[in-house]
C-alpha cells in the first residue's frame, strides 16, 4: 500500500503546513502524492496568485470597449469596431529564460500565443518587454543573445510578427532576467471560445504534441527564488516547436469552423492538470480523464509526471458529443497527435485514472483560481533604500556647460547619452525579428511613438504598446506604475490612436519579503489610480513573484503594461519623425526643471537613489485629450512623447528618418541638464505646418494646455540656444551601434 505523504512532503513541494492541512480539510482525507503534486502546482503563485489576488481585485475592468473581463478568459477581449473583436495578454517566461535563454524565451512566445488562438483568434502581432542585467557582463551576454534568437527564431517561424517592444540593462536583472511575451489576435464578436467544459458526456480530447517530461513542476519552479544550483531546475523548461503550433493553430481555426467545440483551453503552466481542472469549475462540471490514453512520447511515465507535463504545444478541447469524427479528420488533416483521454461529468470533481486505477479525485472547484485556493494578506513596510530616495540633493549634482568640447560640455554629455544601452536603439535586437510577416505593419515605414498594425478588410487600424521605466517604480512604486499607464496611453495617443484597455505582467521580487510586498501593493494603488483615469480597464495579465535571488537581491519592480488603442480610420496614424523643412516645433506640457530617476542622473552622474520624475495625472489626462484632437483636426504633421533622455534624446530621435535637425531656442531657467535631459513626464514634441500656427495655438489655449514654440525643423543639424551639438547623421551613427558594439 503506497505510504502517504506528510508535512514534510508537502513542504518539498513547496506547500506550506498550513495549506497541507487545508487540503486534508478540503479532501476529508489525507492526499496521496499524485493529488499533493497537484495541489502544489495549482496552489503555486504562478498558477493561483494566492498572495496578489487580493490586490488584482482591485484594479478596474469594465469599459465601453469591453467583452470580457478578467479572469472570464484566457486573454482580454475587447471590441474594435466592424463586428471584430481584439484578443491580448501579456505573460511572463523570466526564470526558464534565466536558466535556459533559448528555449525559455521561445516557449514563453509559443504559450501567449495559444493563450489568443484557444480562444478562437488568429494572432497577427507580437511584442515584448525584456530586462538583461549589465551589458558588459559575459553572462548578460549570452542571456541577451539566447533570448532574442528564441523570441526570433520562433515568432518568425510562427509566422507572426513581432512589431514592438523595449529592452532595458540594469544591474538588478543580473540573476534574474525578465522575458515578458505580448501576442495580440482578431476574431469575430460572437465567434469566440471559451475554457469551459459543459455537457455531460462531452468528449475531452488532448490533440497537438505529444507528452513527455520536460516542464514538470515548471509552475512551482516559477513560484521560488532562484539559487546557485538553478541549473538543476533545467528539466522544468519547456523545449517548443513553432512549425508544430503554426499546425494547431490551423487546426484550431477549422474546429471553429466546424462549429463542434465546447470548450478549449491551451495547456501552459501544469499542464493537464491546469487545463482540467479550470474548465471544469467555470462550468460547474467534472472530468474523468484517462492519463493511459495520452498520446506520449517517453515510456513508462507515470501518472503524476503526465498530469504535470508542461511539454510544449497541446491543447485541451471538450467536443459535442457525436462530432468526434469530425475533429479527428481536421486532427488528421494537420497531422497531429490526438486522442480522446476522457468525458465531462457531473460530479464537479476531477478524477484521474491510469491503467483503470484511480489516481487522484479532487474538487475542481479547489484548484482554480478564485475557488478554494489559500488568499494572503501579506504585511508590507516601506523599504529601508526610501531614505537614501529622501535624502537626494540636487544641488550635490553637478551642471553640464553650455560647451561643444570638455569632458562636463553640453555636446560631450549628449553623445555619451546616445550611447546608453537604455536610451540607443534596440536595432540589433529587433532585426532579428520578422516584423513584417502575416500582417500590414504601418511603422515599418512611418515610425510611431506605438507599433500601428492595419485591421484587414477595414479602415481601422490598432495602436499597440508595452511600456515601464521600473526605476521610476522602484524610487515611487504607485507614482512609478501610473506613469507606466501614462507613458503606454500617452504612446499610442500620439500614434494617432484612442487607448481602450490593457494587460499586465507584474514582475517583483519574494513575496514574503515585506519591502517587495509593499513595492507591489503600492504598483497596484498606482495603476488602479491611472486605468481609473484613462478609462482603460485592466483585461487580464500575469503575476511573476521570486524574481529574486537566493542570497536576497530582488529586481526593481517592473510591471509592465501592455496596452492596445484603436485608430478609428489608418490615416489618424501620426509618425514620430520631422517630415518638413520649415515646420514648427511644439513643446506640449508643463517645462519642468526635474532630472528624478533620469538616466543622466544614474547612468552618467551615477546617482542610484532619486525620487520619481515630476508627474501629475490630471494635467497628463489634458495634455493627451488635447493631442487627440489636434491629430483629429489635421494639423499634426508629428508627435513624439519626451521619455528617457528627456527633450535632446526626442529631438534627436525625430530627426533620425530624414537626417533633419532643428534650431530650437528655449528658456533655461536654472539648471541645463535638467533642461536637455530631464524626465518629467507629461511632455510631447509636435511639429505642425506654420499655415496652421494660429490655429493650433488658439486650439491649445481654448483648452489651456501648456505649450511653447521652441524652433523649427532646419537643417541637417541640432542646435540650441546657438550651440550647435553636431549633425543628426553623426548622433544616428553612434544611437545605432551602441548596443551592437557591445553584445557582438
Amino acid at each position: 500500500m503506497e505510504k502517504l505523504p506528510t508535512v514534510q512532503t508537502a513542504q518539498s513541494l513547496g506547500l506550506l503546513p498550513e495549506e497541507f492541512e487545508q487540503i486534508q480539510s478540503i479532501l476529508g482525507r489525507t492526499p496521496n502524492f499524485t493529488e499533493l503534486s497537484i495541489f502544489s502546482v495549482m496552489w503555486s503563485e504562478h498558477c493561483s496568485y494566492k498572495n496578489s489576488i487580493v490586490w488584482l481585485k482591485t484594479l478596474p475592468k469594465k469599459g465601453k470597449f469591453m467583452l470580457a473581463e478578467a479572469g472570464e478568459e484566457n486573454a482580454g477581449l475587447v471590441d474594435i469596431g466592424d463586428g471584430l473583436a481584439c484578443a491580448f495578454k501579456i505573460e511572463s517566461h523570466n526564470h526558464p529564460s534565466a536558466i535556459e535563454p533559448y528555449q525559455g524565451a521561445a516557449t514563453g512566445v509559443g504559450g501567449i500565443n495559444r493563450d489568443i488562438f484557444s480562444m478562437g483568434a488568429r494572432p497577427i502581432a507580437q511584442l515584448n518587454s525584456l530586462r538583461f542585467g549589465n551589458i558588459d557582463t559575459d553572462r548578460t551576454k549570452w542571456l541577451a543573445k539566447g533570448v532574442v534568437k528564441g523570441i526570433g527564431d520562433y515568432g518568425n517561424a510562427f509566422g507572426i510578427p513581432t512589431v514592438g517592444g523595449e529592452v532595458y540593462f540594469d544591474d538588478c536583472y543580473e540573476t534574474n532576467i525578465l522575458v515578458n511575451a505580448m501576442s495580440v489576435g482578431i476574431a469575430q464578436v460572437g465567434k469566440t471560445i471559451s475554457a469551459i467544459a459543459e455537457g455531460v458526456g462531452n468528449p475531452v480530447y488532448i490533440f497537438g504534441s505529444t507528452t513527455g517530461k520536460d516542464g514538470i513542476h515548471g509552475a512551482a519552479f516559477a513560484s521560488k527564488d532562484i539559487g546557485e544550483n538553478a541549473a538543476e531546475d533545467l528539466p522544468a523548461v519547456q523545449v517548443g516547436d513553432p512549425f508544430f503550433e503554426k499546425l494547431i493553430l490551423e487546426a484550431s481555426m477549422e474546429l471553429l469552423d466546424a462549429g463542434i467545440i465546447v470548450g478549449m483551453q491551451d495547456m501552459g503552466a501544469a499542464g493537464i492538470t491546469c487545463s482540467t481542472s479550470e474548465m471544469s469549475a467555470k462550468s460547474e462540471t467534472g472530468m474523468d480523464i484517462w492519463l493511459d490514453k495520452v498520446p506520449l512520447r517517453q515510456a513508462n511515465m507515470k501518472g503524476w509526471e503526465i498530469l504535470l507535463s508542461e511539454s510544449q504545444e497541446r491543447m485541451l478541447v471538450v467536443l459535442q458529443k457525436g462530432k468526434e469524427s469530425i475533429a479527428e479528420e481536421i486532427f488528421r488533416k494537420w497531422d497531429l497527435e490526438f486522442a480522446q483521454i476522457g468525458v465531462v461529468t457531473d460530479t464537479k470533481n476531477v478524477k484521474y485514472y491510469m491503467n483503470g486505477e484511480l489516481e487522484a479525485d479532487i474538487p475542481a472547484e479547489a484548484l482554480a483560481l478564485g475557488g478554494s485556493t489559500p488568499v494572503y494578506h501579506r504585511e508590507w513596510e516601506e523599504p529601508a533604500y526610501f531614505e537614501k530616495i529622501r535624502s537626494f540633493d540636487l544641488s550635490q549634482v553637478k551642471d553640464i556647460e553650455l560647451t561643444q568640447s570638455g569632458d562636463n560640455s553640453a555636446v560631450e554629455i549628449s553623445r555619451k547619452i546616445t550611447a546608453l544601452p537604455n536610451i540607443a536603439s534596440k536595432k540589433w535586437v529587433y532585426e532579428q525579428y520578422d516584423s513584417m510577416v502575416g500582417t500590414v505593419n504601418q511603422s515599418t515605414q512611418k515610425p510611431s511613438d506605438a507599433a500601428i498594425v492595419k485591421i484587414k478588410g477595414t479602415n481601422r487600424s490598432l495602436a499597440l504598446t508595452v511600456d515601464c521605466n521600473s526605476r521610476y517604480v522602484y524610487s515611487n512604486p504607485e507614482v512609478g506604475t501610473a506613469i507606466a499607464v501614462a507613458e503606454a496611453a500617452r504612446n499610442i495617443v500620439c500614434s494617432g490612436g484612442i487607448p481602450t484597455g490593457v494587460t499586465n505582467c507584474l514582475n517583483f521580487g519574494n513575496p514574503y519579503d515585506k519591502g517587495v510586498y509593499y513595492q507591489f501593493k503600492h504598483a497596484i494603488d498606482g495603476m488602479r489610480i491611472a486605468c481609473t483615469k484613462f478609462e482603460t480597464p485592466v483585461t487580464g495579465g500575469n503575476v511573476s513573484f521570486y524574481n529574486q535571488s537566493s542570497d536576497g537581491i530582488a529586481v526593481y519592480p517592473t510591471p509592465t503594461i501592455g496596452m492596445i488603442g484603436l485608430l478609428e480610420d489608418s490615416s489618424l496614424q501620426t509618425g514620430l519623425s520631422f517630415q518638413n523643412q520649415g515646420d514648427l516645433i511644439y513643446l506640449i506640457g508643463e517645462q519642468m526643471e526635474c532630472l528624478n530617476s533620469s538616466q543622466y542622473l544614474s547612468k552618467i552622474r551615477n546617482v542610484e537613489f532619486s525620487p520619481a520624475p515630476y508627474f501629475n495625472l490630471d494635467k497628463e489626462f489634458d495634455l493627451q485629450e488635447a493631442i487627440k484632437k489636434a491629430i483629429r483636426e489635421g494639423i499634426v504633421v508629428s508627435a513624439h512623447d519626451l521619455a528617457e533622455g528627456g527633450l535632446f534624446v526626442a529631438l534627436m530621435e525625430k530627426g533620425f528618418l530624414n537626417n533633419f535637425g532643428a534650431n530650437i531656442k528655449i528658456d533655461i531657467k536654472n539648471r541645463m541638464d535638467a533642461t536637455l535631459f530631464g524626465e518629467a513626464q507629461s511632455r510631447v514634441l509636435i511639429t505642425i505646418n506654420p499655415n496652421h500656427k494660429e490655429t493650433f495655438e488658439t486650439l491649445m489655449g481654448n483648452l489651456t494646455i501648456d505649450f511653447q514654440n521652441i524652433g523649427i525643423v532646419e537643417g541637417s543639424s541640432i542646435i540650441i540656444n546657438d550651440l550647435e551639438f553636431g549633425k543628426v547623421q553623426d548622433y544616428k551613427e553612434i544611437y545605432s551601434h551602441a548596443i551592437a558594439k557591445k553584445l557582438n
